[in-house]
């Protein structure tokens, strides 16, 4: 017979069983939380500098025109990643970083529209921008919730393709004049895409801090 003191020590290491993989989880989950402010801030940074260069020219743009900016990001990086080396004196961390920003005039092109607003002051741009990289944020943690961090455990050329091919969604529902059947929409899509860049972002930081240390 098992004595009170040995049951309570099983009970113990069995709720440590139970509950560690839990805690884990809900640690990663705050990192996530913390270190995707950390790209929006980045991001968010890039974007008013380049508007405080350029203005609000980017309004002038299309969806269709954006969807092909990013696909072109996405190629670069694929084939730095394949050949290992870049000619041009970039990596892919600002590649992502313009996929995200694009991503985001795309969702607030498709609420405005190409034609409306081309003069666009920068603090409204900003609350646009924060509007939809917040939404897109929201949408990202309710996934996490229901698939737990599995994207962590992702390759950066992984998360690349799945950009890829998340963009070949996106040309054919615009080749479909944006009608689908039963597929998500073009905001879900670049939601997607701008998700998956954060994730990089996120992974590309954890590598360069583990080089540091």
């Amino acid at each position: 017979m098992v004595n009170n003191s040995l049951q309570f020590k099983i009970q113990i290491c069995r709720n440590k069983y139970i509950f560690a993989p839990k805690q884990k989880e809900t640690i990663e989950m705050a990192n996530t939380d913390k270190q995707y402010d950390e790209v929006i801030n980045e991001c968010r940074t890039v974007f008013l500098n380049k508007m405080g260069d350029y203005g609000s020219a980017w309004r002038i743009l299309r969806t269709t025109s954006l969807t092909d900016q990013i696909y072109i990001k996405a190629k670069r990086i694929r084939s730095i990643e394949e050949k290992g080396m870049a000619k041009v004196d970039e990596g892919i961390k600002p590649e992502f970083i313009g996929i995200v920003n694009y991503s985001i005039m795309a969702l607030i092109q498709l609420e405005l529209g190409a034609d409306e607003d081309l003069e666009m002051p920068k603090d409204k741009a900003q609350k646009l921008y924060e509007k939809y990289f917040y939404e897109a944020k929201s949408l990202m943690e309710d996934k996490n919730h229901d698939y737990g961090e599995a994207w962590r455990n992702m390759r950066i050329s992984s998360l690349t393709d799945i950009i890829l091919m998340k963009l070949l969604r996106v040309k054919e529902i615009e080749d479909n004049d944006g009608k689908t059947f039963v597929s998500e929409g073009l905001d879900a899509n670049y939601n997607d895409i701008t998700n998956y860049s954060v994730f990089a972002l996120i992974k590309i930081a954890e590598e360069a801090e583990s080089i540091k240390g």
